[in-house]
């Protein structure tokens, strides 16, 4: 069986013989599985009515149980954008009744942001069908073979990621 990479790597051999590709063998692969993951991500938000920073921000506040709330600092944290952008992101979720915005208890300055029942809904369709449409991806492995694969990843992103 050879692939798009093969054929890459084949060609890189024969014009630079004198580099090491193999990297490519990996992360090439790497690079143009998650190209392909982004489209279908996108597709699966898009008929959800959502872009990818919503379904982001939305399954950050999910993920928190409920009631599905976070102040925007661990937003930021948790979507990796600046506070300017978390701000802008906060405002056109609000805006689009998936999100409210409540006076922080803890702090009378601050606010903690809420999914809305429509908000948890819409994140909840959406999270299944995207679960759905990734098992697409995985149906070549056997679930030891998913089990290796996860924990080779992991290996690679822990440095990132610390």
């Amino acid at each position: 069986m050879e692939d798009e990479v093969d054929r890459l790597v084949g060609a890189w051999n024969t014009e630079r013989p004198d580099l090491d590709v193999a990297p490519l063998h990996v992360l090439s692969r790497i690079s143009r599985l998650a190209r392909h993951l982004d489209r279908a991500r996108r597709a699966v938000f898009g008929a959800h009515g959502l872009e990818s920073w919503e379904f982001d921000v939305l399954t950050a506040l999910r993920r928190e149980g409920s009631p599905y709330q976070l102040s925007p600092g661990r937003l930021l944290h948790a979507t990796l954008v600046t506070s300017g952008t978390m701000t802008n992101r906060i405002d056109r979720l609000a805006a689009a009744g998936l999100v409210e915005r409540h006076p922080d208890p803890l702090d009378k300055r601050g606010v903690i942001v809420r999914l809305t029942p429509a908000g948890l809904r819409r994140v909840d369709a959406a999270f299944a069908d995207l679960l759905d449409r990734e098992q697409v991806f995985l149906e070549g492995l056997s679930p030891a073979q998913r089990s290796a694969l996860a924990d080779l990843l992991r290996t690679l992103l822990v440095p990132f990621d610390s």
